[in-house]
């Protein structure tokens, strides 16, 4: 964002949630107010629900945008239209036109690789500022199509520290965009509560809405407050109201809990609790004095309903990484899995994280589980070079989802067999300094390695696979060593994954042994053998070494012996 001071470097089975099981809405009884005390839920859980999750490390296709003004905007919420075209709304820049404004909608047309941007509208003609024009400006966070009709939710964001957002609303267009409609009076969201809406991605025109009701996710303050960590979003919050009657606040019902097995909702916002919390935090040491640390990992992003694999998926973000849940109903339970970490500073144009991740449906395979990632990060940020644009406008990657299968391993012993290689291999692991997973290409002399400017206890290197495999022997072959780091300082062990939980193999013998230190020497390779196990995922880990805690590798080898 523009106005920023921080250097961004930055969904098992379920039945389908049909409009014969969606539950009616229960009245409030009255009774004492659920959970909305936010520490009464526990954070989410790991997911066992993917066995492979993959994604890009940057962003490789986008909507050109017109002329050669860098700053094209931020955020991007869309929704997909009637018209099959994909409508969305930036903040901060000049989307497809020229001129600079706070928020502007554009349409976009066609599918990744062949994509078009054309302007709707933009500042006032979408909605107003409702504080100080001089202390905030507009954002849009959320977007949905119903019924041809397009509804986008703006807040207000403080200029410069980005630390309030006391205001939202939702305006309407029914015609595609070019004007907008709205109460002007007062805003739908006060008070900092549910001021951060983003509009559940049923597809296309909201065709897969189970119940004829739109459905919003919110959370408390704003996108993400950086400077100060009390704010930080932790619990996000669930609202729905029916498709007619979106701009009527008195229509919106909250999510209040579990009602023995179902939903129940009610008019008090008050009276709302969370569907998933999460209060981890993430990059709590780093070490360039001023740098952006300690961050929470609820922010603004987006969920989607992932049609074919019938799953519900919410992408978030945090200044370093991308942060990913699933779950098989909106009101969950929410699960998260495979975060993505893409390091500290500096970051490249094959390489970078970013914000406001959406996947949306419309760039969903048939089998649910190739999609486009949309995300997007300032220029500020280090994305990209100078010259190149995709970075701070409609930015896509694309990101695949194996959902996890019970498989017998089959595999018999094959001295020759490398399992980093087997089809569907994802390689894993803490972060990479360069982002590119070289480490089951066959070469012995390279190097990547986890330095992130973080002051990290572990380090890991591995894989995950769509089945599972016998696996006896793992061979690790070094990075370079650094005067600062590029070894484990502790023994390091492998691991494997069976039903999503990472297990120490057991007899496990090193050679030759490895000394913790930069004596483990650059590109030398240490055979791990260890008793015979098997699951879907093996990896090497240990403590960081150094004064910059960080460890490097050449080549991963895992076999069956």
């Amino acid at each position: 964002m523009r106005a920023r001071r921080l250097l961004i470097t930055l969904v098992a089975g379920l039945a389908a949630v049909t409009a014969s099981t969606t539950p009616s809405v229960q009245a409030d009884t009255g009774g004492p107010p659920g959970a909305a005390a936010a520490g009464t839920l526990a954070n989410a859980p790991e997911s066992t629900y993917f066995s492979t999750a993959q994604i890009s490390p940057g962003a490789t296709v986008g909507a050109p945008a017109v002329g050669d003004n860098r700053e094209h905007g931020d955020l991007w919420p869309s929704c997909w239209s009637d018209d099959d075209n994909l409508y969305a709304a930036y903040g901060d820049g000049v989307g497809f036109g020229n001129t600079w404004q706070d928020i502007g909608v554009t349409r976009i047309s066609g599918m990744p690789g062949s994509l078009t941007g054309a302007q709707r509208a933009e500042g006032d003609r979408v909605g107003r500022i409702w504080g100080d024009p001089a202390q905030y400006y507009r954002k849009p966070t959320g977007m949905v199509c119903v019924d041809g009709d397009l509804y986008l939710a703006v807040q207000d964001l403080r200029r410069g520290t980005l630390d309030s957002a006391p205001s939202a609303t939702v305006v309407k267009s029914t015609d595609k965009g070019q004007t907008w409609t709205s109460d002007q009076t007062r805003p739908m969201f006060s008070d900092a509560e549910f001021t951060t809406v983003m509009f559940l991605d049923y597809g296309k025109d909201n065709a897969d809405s189970p119940d004829g009701y739109v459905y919003a996710y919110g959370l408390d303050h704003n996108w993400r407050d950086t400077f100060d960590p009390d704010p930080d979003p932790t619990d996000l919050y669930l609202a729905r109201v029916p498709a007619g009657s979106v701009q009527d606040r008195s229509a919106w019902q909250f999510y209040a809990g579990d009602g023995g097995g179902a939903p129940t909702w009610t008019p008090d916002i008050d009276r709302r609790v969370p569907v998933l919390h999460d209060d981890r935090r993430v990059y709590q040491n780093v070490g360039t004095a001023g740098r952006v640390k300690d961050l929470s990992v609820l922010s603004q992003g987006g969920v989607v309903y992932n049609k074919p694999l019938n799953r519900y998926l919410y992408t978030s973000w945090t200044e370093y990484t991308f942060e990913f849940y699933e779950a098989p109903a909106p009101w969950g339970p929410w699960k998260r899995f495979t975060p993505k970490d893409f390091g500290g500073y500096p970051w490249t144009h094959t390489k970078h994280g970013g914000y406001a991740t959406t996947i949306p449906s419309k760039y969903i395979g048939a089998d649910g589980r190739s999609m486009w990632l949309q995300s997007n990060v300032c220029p500020c940020g280090g994305g990209y070079p100078a010259g190149d644009f995709w970075a701070y406008t409609y930015s896509l990657r694309p990101m695949s989802l194996t959902p996890s299968v019970p498989t017998d391993p089959a595999n018999t012993p094959d001295g020759a067999r490398n399992l980093a290689r087997e089809p569907g291999t994802v390689p894993v692991e803490r972060a990479t300094h360069f982002g590119t997973a070289i480490y089951n290409d066959g070469v012995r002399n390279q190097n990547e390695d986890d330095w992130n400017d973080e002051r990290k206890p572990a380090s890991w290197w591995g894989y995950t696979w769509p089945r599972e495999y016998r696996v006896n022997q793992v061979a690790y072959t070094t990075g370079r060593m650094f005067g600062d780091g590029g070894w484990f300082s502790g023994p390091p062990r492998i691991q494997v994954r069976r039903d999503g939980v990472w297990t120490d193999v057991e007899a496990q013998r090193i050679t030759p042994a490895y000394p913790t230190s930069s004596a483990a020497g650059t590109n030398r390779t240490y055979v791990f053998d260890f008793a015979t196990t098997s699951g879907d995922g093996v990896r090497v880990t240990g403590a960081s070494g150094g004064t910059q805690t960080f460890t490097s590798i050449a080549e991963l080898e895992a076999y069956y012996r």
